[in-house]
């Protein structure tokens, strides 16, 4: 319920000065500062001049209690409606609404409430505004002198507060124009390292293409380098291996023996090497072939585990594990190689326990684990395993054989397959090698056939004509076929065998694929055309070329007697 502090008539411009007076009073006694004292007194003002112009208004001025503020109300009726509209420098409504934000018109236009909130210190007990009443009855008799006297102090204090704040917009105006100054300067300062810096950032970007090209250049070499000498050092260690096969199947003493075993063995350590070196070489240039086809799982891991039981230490059991049907499509080949690698490095390592490979179906990819119970290794060499020529020092390491390439040659060829190889170990633990690989797209991929074993037919090799420009090592092939062939012609070149071809046709032409000039398949078809009776076979240091198709064609490194006479008989056979 509202406390009512001043009720009047208006009817003159000195009754206008009574209300002004009265209304600064009030707000004085409740609490108001300078600022809002005046705005409310100004307003009551010029609301009571517009009702005086014309005719007479009642005004009541009172406090309405609330939480968590009391609000000062003041309602004016006149007796003709107020204008409301109008340019606020002509007073009036106009000008109290600039004033007072609490200013309300009812729809007849009659009645105005203005409302101001009081601070929350402000004391409305009623001995409080008791005393504000009486205050406010002084006030509003004050007379016209008075009241001009304090409008022209309030507009002298009002006038200063103004130079006041003149002056201090001034000297904001200064401080940012130095500001703005400064702006600029750092703005150009940076717009000038920015510039720099994008010159020498392009400068940086043309000189890493510059060093990326002489990279991928620098890794082309070595990879020609490692093709061509891995080429010419597999020709004498092939030859050596040949011989020592030559000296075995003569008679030796049992020194001798193992003095040609020693040489042997040493042969294939050095070949092995070589093939390692090449590989990881063609891996790393990207440059595997993948010839995707349907693999049975389970079938290459019990091949596996058979070629791999020779080379597992006294008690340690080795174990495959794969799902009957479980099919992949993707190069046998070399699935074969990253997984024979894995197995290899697991066992070496491992003398208790066992050594498991499992294989399963996880999504839309095969996983292979290669589990070991082994020595482990520590983390901080976990990721060094995938580096060329990296071997982690420990007990076993003086037992076994290795280059540190078989891992990094693994990974490499798994990210060729689409797949990923990681690692996870425990020192004295173990370690776990994990391949995944999704199938590849292939048309019509059907599973990849071995070569059939050369048959043991009987029968002699009549005339048989070797074309290496290896000469060693055609003379071991040479000695190999004494027994069997009824004569050895040797050529060192196309054109050398193709004249002793005129002047005496032979049975079958062993051919090297890697010959000066005119090479092994470019020969064999030649003969083809020129001698449709001569049976040809094909055998290199390096792995079978791309187009040979079937071609019978075997490596140098894996050719013995035996397996050389079975298949010159099996081609010369089928003519």
């Amino acid at each position: 319920m509202s406390t009512t502090l001043l009720v009047t008539q208006l009817r003159s411009d000195s009754d206008v000065i009574a209300l002004r007076r009265a209304g600064r009073e009030i707000c004085h006694r409740l609490g108001l500062d300078t600022q809002d004292q005046v705005r409310v007194a100004t307003a009551l003002s010029e609301i009571g001049r517009s009702a005086v112009a014309s005719g007479t208004a009642d005004v009541v001025v009172g406090v309405l209690p609330g939480l968590p503020q009391a609000t000062l109300r003041a309602e004016i009726v006149a007796g003709t409606p107020f204008l409301v509209e109008g340019d606020s420098s002509d007073g009036g409504i106009p000008a109290a609404r600039r004033l007072v934000r609490g200013l309300e018109v009812d729809p007849t236009g009659t009645r105005v409430l203005l409302t101001k909130s009081l601070p929350a210190t402000a004391r409305t007990d009623e001995a409080t505004l008791a005393a504000v009443r009486r205050s406010t009855a002084a006030a509003h008799v004050a007379d016209a002198v008075d009241e001009l006297r304090v409008q022209n102090a309030e507009l002298v204090r009002t006038l200063d507060e103004l130079t006041r704040q003149q002056e201090e917009q001034r000297r904001l105006n200064v401080e940012l124009e130095e500001t703005n100054r400064g702006v600029l300067a750092m703005y150009d300062q940076l717009s000038s390292e920015l510039e720099e810096t994008n010159t020498g950032v392009v400068a940086l970007y043309a000189e890493l293409d510059e060093r990326g090209r002489e990279l991928a250049a620098a890794n082309e070499a070595k990879t020609r380098f490692l093709r061509n000498v891995s080429h010419e050092l597999r020709s004498p260690v092939n030859s050596i291996l040949g011989l020592t096969s030559l000296l075995v199947d003569s008679h030796l003493d049992g020194e001798q023996t193992q003095q040609v075993g020693f040489l042997r063995e040493s042969a294939a350590t050095l070949l092995t090497l070589v093939d390692e070196l090449l590989d990881l070489a063609r891996a790393e240039a990207g440059h595997e072939d993948v010839a995707p086809s349907r693999v049975d799982v389970a079938e290459l891991l019990d091949e596996l585990r058979g070629t791999t039981l020779p080379v597992v230490r006294p008690g340690v059991a080795l174990r495959t594990v794969a799902a009957t049907g479980l099919v992949l499509v993707t190069d046998r080949r070399l699935l074969s190689r990253v997984l024979r690698n894995l197995l290899t490095n697991a066992v070496k390592f491992t003398d208790h326990g066992e050594v498991v490979l499992r294989a399963e179906a996880d999504g839309e990819v095969v996983r292979f684990d290669v589990h070991d119970t082994g020595l482990g290794i520590p983390a901080d060499q976990l990721d060094a395993v995938f580096e060329e020529f990296v071997q982690v020092p420990n007990r076993l390491q003086p037992t076994v054989r290795g280059t540190g390439l078989g891992l990094p040659y693994a990974r490499r060829t798994s990210e060729a397959l689409g797949g990923t190889l990681v690692a996870t170990s425990r020192p004295g633990e173990g370690s776990v090698f994990t391949l995944r690989l999704p199938s590849l797209s292939v048309d019509d991929a059907v599973p990849q056939d071995a070569r059939p074993e050369p048959d043991e037919a009987d029968g002699g090799l009549g005339h048989v004509l070797v074309v290496d420009d290896d000469r060693a090592y055609a003379s071991v092939v040479s000695s190999m076929l004494r027994d069997d062939a009824a004569r050895v012609s040797v050529a060192h070149d196309a054109s050398h065998a193709l004249a002793l071809l005129h002047d005496g046709a032979a049975d079958v032409a062993l051919l090297d694929v890697c010959l000066p000039g005119t090479d092994g398949l470019t020969l064999r078809s030649t003969i083809q055309g020129l001698y449709p009776a001569t049976a040809t076979v094909l055998m290199s240091s390096a792995p079978a070329p791309a187009g040979i198709g079937d071609a019978p064609f075997l490596a140098k490194s894996g050719i013995d007697r035996d397996r050389l006479v079975a298949t010159l008989r099996r081609e010369v056979s089928a003519r």
